[in-house]
């Protein structure tokens, strides 16, 4: 059992930095099953990250007044509790409020393991098996949710948590974790903290983003849309070996990642056609990036500073409230490119119909019913199967039917890799800020 107590804290961090992310795959499941709308399914979201971002500082104060290993296993039991909750929620809102005391109860186990690790570890080591947990969680959440979502339900990502949590209370109990005195206070990282925000905010348009795009604008399962997204995990993990290559101090490998997402962004943002070969490259690139900046970043916020549960709690809070941020930003801008990008596509649909070698009874029909569901539809990339379901062709029109739907697939697929194109632009300007708050020069820092 004592040799099974750090990994077990180890996944308890990583899965409670995945559930940032992991519910993103499972959000047009969500929507379809408590019959909600767009609006309300995206805080499901929202609110994980927004409670996670605004309480992980008064969750590390707490630390100072009682036991660290009482206290963790108390924020694990209520984020398996929360779960477990999520997991059964009838409504949106009963879900939103469960994922509101999933965050408060990680938020508690994100910075009790940190303590707890360093009692078991040693500091060096401990801070290195937090961050990386930390990373791996983040990168594999969309791909984790998405293969549960497809294989079983949305409620399994819920579900599987709460054994691995149930085994990971009495695990934080019997660690005792190394006392700070008092009077060793340092102030916030900010320059790190800072780049991490901004970077956070970035990252979600390659893990929130392009999964929707995926999924909702190219129609792809959540399983396919997994396995694609699984490239920028695989990309972190190989990023560290990768860093041993690059020369300088670590500002240089910090900055180097952030040119990555950035670039990575860009050519998400620049796809020449709507096939998921296209996204691997650029892939590639934000999970490398990823890779070379969030461990390192964290690792100096935290590095001999003390109270050690402050900082993680700073740490964490500007990587969520990050990713507030860039919900916020981007979720208005891809929305509105949605809107622009309705009329030209019905023009582009219009006129597809009208040359199909169709009788003309067939295709009043079917402009009928494909009107209907881009009513019906609106604010969303549409999917028109239904209305060819719906429609009844002659048996000698059904393959030019079978045509014009793949036609009018490529048209809005095309449709929506251009609405998402300044998404993801404005994903690599914040990336590039990043990069400036890492080059800017600063005053003396820590090291």
């Amino acid at each position: 059992m004592r040799r099974a107590v750090g990994p077990l804290l180890a996944v308890t961090v990583a899965m409670v930095l995945a559930d940032s992310a992991v519910v993103t795959l499972a959000l047009p499941d969500i929507l379809r099953h408590l019959d909600t709308t767009v609006a309300q399914v995206a805080w499901v979201l929202i609110s994980f990250n927004l409670v996670l971002g605004l309480v992980a500082v008064p969750a590390a104060l707490l630390f100072h007044r009682g036991q660290p290993r009482i206290l963790t296993a108390a924020g694990i039991a209520v984020f398996a509790a929360a779960s477990a909750w999520c997991a059964v929620a009838p409504t949106i809102e009963v879900l939103i409020a469960a994922r509101c005391v999933q965050a408060l109860g990680g938020a508690l186990a994100l910075v009790g393991c940190l303590e707890l690790l360093v009692g078991l570890y040693g500091e060096r080591r401990a801070i290195a098996t937090w961050v990386t947990a930390g990373v791996i969680g983040t990168a594999a959440g969309p791909v984790v949710g998405g293969l549960l979502t497809q294989a079983i339900s949305w409620q399994s990502i819920f579900v599987v948590q709460v054994p691995v949590a149930v085994l990971a209370v009495p695990a934080a109990l019997t660690v005792r974790a190394v006392l700070v005195p008092a009077s060793d206070r340092h102030r916030p990282a900010i320059r790190p903290n800072l780049t991490l925000a901004l970077l956070s905010a970035a990252l979600t348009a390659a893990l929130f983003l392009l999964v929707l795009l995926l999924v909702d604008g190219w129609q792809h399962s959540p399983a396919a849309a997994a396995l694609t997204v699984s490239v920028v995990p695989v990309a972190a993990v190989a990023a560290r070996p990768l860093a041993r290559l690059l020369p300088g101090p670590r500002e240089v490998e910090v900055a180097t990642g952030c040119f990555l997402v950035a670039g990575g962004l860009v050519g998400l943002a620049l796809l020449p056609s709507a096939a998921l070969g296209w996204t691997v490259a650029p892939q590639a690139l934000v999970g490398l990036g990823l890779g070379l900046t969030v461990d390192r970043l964290t690792a100096q916020a935290l590095h001999l500073r003390f109270p050690r549960v402050e900082h993680a709690g700073w740490t964490i809070s500007a990587r969520h409230l990050g990713v507030v941020v860039g919900l916020a930003i981007l979720t208005p801008v891809f929305t509105g490119d949605l809107q622009d990008a309705q009329v030209p596509a019905q023009e582009a649909i219009t006129s597809l119909v009208l040359d199909a070698p169709l009788p003309a009874d067939d295709k009043v029909a079917l402009a009928q019913a494909l009107g209907g569901e881009l009513a019906d539809q609106q604010g969303q990339v549409p999917d028109l199967h239904h209305a060819f379901v719906a429609a009844d062709f002659a048996p000698g029109s059904r393959a030019a039917a079978a045509q014009l739907e793949r036609d009018l697939d490529v048209q809005l697929e095309s449709a929506a890799t251009r609405a998402f194109r300044d998404s993801f632009l404005v994903g690599a300007g914040l990336a590039l800020l990043a990069l400036l708050a890492v080059v800017v020069p600063g005053g003396r820092r820590r090291s």
